[in-house]
């Protein structure tokens, strides 16, 4: 069970593809008090994994306090950012507060590509600061690289880097045109590509010892099992299954790229919202159109519902766009 926070709004980076369109603090975000009480809440829910993301969420001046209460609620806590900010002795703060591990973003091993990405001066290399200060102080982190036409040629090579720096993971997030990447979407990889990075990134992990997860790309596990190749992972889309997020004004969402408002943690208590939303009950269903309802991996991989619904009218049940394999036609 794992839930997502985005703590802020307030980034010090205006990437391409952000898909809360982060950039200023925006007024009436949770308080340190209501934040605590949605802490509580997650918990009380039966969750386990709490991601602090953003925005940057190492902009938030309590964030080690947030980290400290839900590390005490027994939540695992770990974070998505930047990397920008993590200075030797945040590393450390961040350590001692309760943080279990980093997710930095690194979406190029060429600086200049990546700091354009970002829209920030020296974004790759305070990224990669960030990972040795991490290093230095034993604080785990992983690599995160948004997928996307430009950069897919370089995939191994990036993760050949995270073996090197010392990261225990490459998780690749495949672009899904929400927010600002609605202005980017004809860099999301098509059907064909889509099939052979994924194909690619599966046959990489036979030959490295850290964890190599896709992420908005569900087929990733249809193709591990056609390989052969084991994973820990049992099911591929987790949106209203076992995951969902938070806005930083407490608005609870499928996932990151579905942009539905299902409750306000203001109104109504977190828990009652997992339990009673009707997108998220429709969700448990699997009750999915087109190929995706009809495929024998439906149970295992369950299709993007982000981007079935942005490609097909909002229809968060409806067919997977850039999937190759449908069991009604075969492979």
């Amino acid at each position: 069970m794992i839930v997502s926070w985005n703590t802020t709004n307030q980034c010090n980076m205006y990437c391409a593809h952000c898909y809360r369109d982060a950039g200023c603090k925006v007024e009436d975000e949770l308080s340190t008090d209501e934040a605590k009480r949605l802490l509580d809440q997650i918990a009380a829910a039966g969750f386990k994994i709490m991601i602090f993301s953003g925005g940057e969420p190492l902009m938030r001046p309590d964030i080690l306090d947030l980290v400290r209460h839900a590390a005490n609620l027994k939540l695992i806590p770990v974070f998505g950012t930047n990397g920008t900010l993590i200075t030797k002795s945040m590393a450390r703060d961040l350590k001692n507060a309760g943080a279990k591990g980093m997710g930095i973003s690194l979406d190029s091993l060429d600086a200049e590509k990546h700091d354009k990405f970002r829209s920030f001066k020296n974004a790759w290399q305070g990224a990669v600061d960030g990972m040795k200060n991490c290093r230095e102080v034993d604080l785990p982190f992983q690599i995160h690289t948004t997928v996307m036409e430009w950069n897919q040629h370089e995939l191994e090579s990036m993760t050949d880097f995270a073996v090197e720096i010392g990261a225990k993971a490459h998780h690749f997030f495949f672009l899904v045109p929400t927010g600002r990447a609605k202005t980017i979407e004809e860099e999301s990889l098509r059907a064909e590509a889509y099939e052979n990075v994924l194909t690619r990134i599966m046959k990489k992990q036979q030959t490295v010892d850290i964890e190599l997860k896709p992420t908005c790309a569900p087929q990733f596990l249809r193709i591990a099992d056609q390989l052969g190749i084991k994973t820990r992972f049992h099911r591929g889309c987790l949106a209203g299954l076992s995951y969902c997020i938070i806005s930083p004004r407490g608005k609870v969402q499928p996932c990151a790229y579905l942009n539905m408002e299902l409750g306000d943690v203001r109104k109504k208590s977190f828990n009652e919202i997992w339990k009673t939303s009707e997108v998220l009950n429709k969700l448990r269903t699997l009750n999915y159109s087109g190929g995706c309802g009809e495929c024998n991996y439906k149970n295992k991989c369950g299709g993007c519902r982000a981007r079935a619904a942005y490609y097909h009218n909002n229809d968060y049940m409806s067919e997977e766009p850039w999937c190759l394999y449908h069991n009604r036609r075969g492979f």
